[in-house]
């Protein structure tokens, strides 16, 4: 049984960016940056999870917003 394709491509992401935050706490010793980048980075994995494994529609549909609003940031086309 496979999960759904936004949660492999998130949980993918979350890794890369826990890579990320070792490789620039170890080998360049940034502390505040690479934590914000931790957390963000893995935000979206969360709720991506949390939507795929809720009780309701409704449940889903939030869960998948919240991860949805703190996605990247596109321009708008009308920019």
């Amino acid at each position: 049984m496979s999960q759904s394709l936004v949660l492999e491509k998130s949980i993918k992401f979350a890794l890369r960016i826990v890579k990320l935050y070792r490789y620039l706490t170890h080998e360049r010793h940034e502390y505040v940056l690479s934590k914000q980048i931790l957390l963000a980075g893995t935000f979206i994995a969360k709720h991506v999870k949390e939507a795929t494994q809720a009780e309701s529609r409704q449940g889903f549909a939030s869960e998948m917003y919240v991860a949805m609003r703190k996605g990247p940031q596109r321009p708008s086309s009308g920019s």
